[in-house]
């Protein structure tokens, strides 16, 4: 529980450091828009890409789900509180970038926190194997011309 609460923390201030750049360049945006955004980025982003995404298909897919999820919720939300089409654009993009960049340092301490706390043992992977495993049958051909 107490990682937890740390990673939380962690990606907390991340968000606000990041939306407090990404939405000073392009427009006056308050202290309430930007805590508003990053409180909604790191609850979503957290259950999201860390609990669900990132166990199940590994680091890469979980800050690409990220960089899209920031990228979506900044958009639609910074329309409605901020008016302003284009230059929410440009911060999603900028904000959604530098939130990917602060995950993967979130997922790999997740990943040595994990993998360091759990024993080998209880971990199981999605499938039994990652190669795919494919079953063949050898037989002689009949041809249907030949009688036997």
């Amino acid at each position: 529980m107490h990682t937890n609460f740390r990673i939380i923390l962690f990606k907390f201030i991340a968000c606000l450091i990041i939306f407090t750049i990404a939405f000073d360049l392009f427009f006056e945006a308050g202290v309430s828009e930007v805590l508003s955004f990053s409180i909604l980025v790191t609850i979503v982003s957290y259950f999201i890409g860390d609990k669900i995404i990132l166990p199940r298909v590994g680091n890469r897919a979980a800050v690409v789900i990220d960089f899209f999820t920031v990228y979506a919720i900044v958009w639609i939300f910074g329309n409605i509180l901020l008016h302003s089409y284009e230059q929410i654009a440009w911060g999603s993009i900028i904000a959604a970038t530098l939130i990917g960049i602060s995950e993967v340092f979130v997922h790999l301490f997740i990943l040595g926190r994990v993998s360091a706390a759990t024993p080998m043992e209880e971990k199981r992977p999605l499938r039994p194997s990652q190669k795919l495993a494919f079953g063949t049958e050898f037989a002689e051909e009949s041809d249907p011309r030949k009688k036997n």
